[in-house]
């Protein structure tokens, strides 16, 4: 393993983790009071799962060439989530999170969970705007609020709630460490075990600095790590 990751998982949770004022990952508002059927696209680990209440009939979704052969997910269904193999208005809710930036036609995947959703359905989708290339080669493209909102009006979907995640401080701190550490990720040999303790030392201060600024400063609505939405279908 690499020193820089055997590092990040000795300090993850602390502030001198690069990812630190990210947080931790955050269940959609109103997740927790889904019934019926649900869908998970993109389900991963299937971590959403037991945030669910009791008596909801889960079913998790991902796509061979990441879920499977970059995380090792379990899904019970292996599919496209720009055909999704579902009869129309079937499921009660469909939960999407951070999968729109992998897919080649987003539009395409909110046109589908439209497609799936019973009328009066909920849909929870996220993305990430401000965070680094990740998951290469299927790692495609970001999108503003107003390209999200543009979507999913065009899909039939109510939006009910789009919020942005994180303080702008925070946004910018994140982006700072996240360049710094993967900087010296890219190096090899001594100068990268030279750096090392300039990164510990940067991250540490950066975290620090903007996670008070954070509480202090007004935020700026134009820069965010990401987007929330909660739709429904008209």
């Amino acid at each position: 393993m690499d020193s820089i990751r055997k590092l990040a998982a000795v300090l993850a949770g602390t502030p001198a983790h690069p990812q630190w004022l990210l947080g931790r990952r955050k269940i959609p508002g109103g997740v927790t009071s889904a019934f019926g059927t649900v869908l998970d696209v993109g389900a991963a680990d299937r971590w959403v799962e037991s945030h669910l209440p009791r008596g909801v009939d889960y079913v998790a979704l991902d796509y061979p060439a990441t879920g499977r052969d970059l995380y090792g997910a379990r899904p019970h269904v292996f599919a496209d989530a720009a055909l999704l193999p579902f009869q129309g208005e079937q499921f009660d809710g469909v939960i999407c999170l951070e999968v729109l930036e992998h897919v080649p036609a987003p539009a395409k995947v909110v046109s589908e969970i439209a497609r799936v959703l019973k009328p009066g359905g909920t849909a929870w989708i996220s993305m990430p705007f401000l965070y680094p290339l990740h998951d290469a080669p299927f790692d495609f493209q970001r999108y503003t609020e107003f390209g999200l909102r543009r979507d999913a009006n065009n899909a039939g979907l109510e939006v009910l709630f789009l919020g942005k995640r994180d303080h702008s401080l925070r946004a910018a701190g994140a982006l700072m460490c996240l360049a710094i550490a993967g900087g010296v990720h890219s190096e090899r040999g001594w100068t990268k075990i030279a750096l090392l303790p300039l990164v510990f030392v940067a991250v540490l201060l950066i975290n620090v600095a903007c996670w008070i600024g954070s509480l202090v400063w007004p935020d700026w609505g134009h820069m965010s790590t990401g987007y929330q939405l909660k739709l429904r279908r008209r």
